[in-house]
């Protein structure tokens, strides 16, 4: 019997040779049945709509010591223009931070607060989460997306009714842990927190919002439009110290939220106190 015998299912390709030496490279481009240089050929973005805001971004980046760690915020700046991170939004943050587009990629791609569809006037995120759902959350998910659906079709997840950005435009999204138990059901809009909510006061909220109304947050900052409340995430709030009051000021606890506090209190609970010296648990020799 021959020493290379037959492989590969029976090609005859001998034990010495590679698949890659015996078989001929295909043409990609072209066999490909639409024209498709741009896979072999970098494409550079129109930037120009960022334009407004590179003195932002240098602003950012003398935050940090090390350039790169002002990635985070600079991707809610650019979102606060279209309202998503954009195949140009990323090259922008790549050019302004020295990164490379797929390193800005990683990070866009890997949290959810950054969109890659353009987003509503409004947010609303609904936690879908083990609490809130038992407590009505998929109950309020559901409606809103027959809600604000149309054509017989509901809303899903990340989309939007009417057009995006545009006035009253809302986009949808069922949203993983709010942080807020103690309070569930919740949902948020632009980031703040509207609780206890019940599918009729759900969709009463979205109806006021397509309205152009802006409902008071349950507690928190008085609500803001998406791109507004994106351009506070990366930092930037009026220099006025009237105006940025009347921007962040609101309640920020509950009574629930307290609760535990408050009876303590009452009762004279208290915890042991955290001892000023630990010492270090032995470490083995190796």
């Amino acid at each position: 019997m021959s020493s290379t015998g037959s492989t590969y299912g029976g090609s005859g390709v001998g034990a010495g040779d590679t698949h890659q030496a015996t078989v001929r490279d295909t043409d990609v481009l072209g066999v490909s049945p639409v024209p498709a240089e741009h896979l072999v050929a970098e494409y550079v973005e129109d930037l120009g709509v960022f334009d407004p805001i590179v003195g932002k971004a240098q602003a950012i980046i003398t935050r940090y010591p090390q350039s790169r760690s002002a990635l985070l915020p600079m991707l809610h700046l650019v979102q606060s223009v279209e309202g998503r991170v954009s195949q140009a939004g990323i090259q922008f943050c790549a050019a302004q931070l020295d990164l490379t587009a797929a390193e800005v990629s990683a990070v866009a791609t890997f949290y959810t607060m950054y969109k890659r569809k353009t987003c509503g006037e409004h947010l609303v995120s609904v936690c879908t989460n083990t609490l809130c759902a038992v407590l009505g959350g998929d109950d309020i998910y559901k409606a809103l997306g027959e809600h604000l659906g149309s054509d017989g079709k509901k809303l899903g997840h990340n989309e939007t009714a009417g057009e995006p950005g545009e006035p009253g435009s809302i986009t949808l999204e069922h949203a993983e842990c709010l942080a807020a138990c103690d309070l569930g059901p919740v949902i948020q809009v632009n980031y703040e927190f509207f609780d206890n909510q019940t599918p009729e006061s759900a969709v009463a909220l979205v109806d006021a919002l397509r309205a152009g109304e802006k409902p008071a947050p349950t507690r928190g900052a008085p609500l803001r439009d998406f791109r507004t409340a994106e351009l506070e995430l990366a930092g930037f709030w009026p220099e006025d110290e009237a105006d940025y009051r009347a921007t962040v000021d609101g309640p920020s606890a509950a009574v629930e939220t307290l609760r535990g506090a408050k009876l303590a209190e009452d009762r004279g609970w208290t915890a042991v106190p955290y001892p000023d010296d630990v010492p270090l648990p032995e470490v083995e020799k190796k």
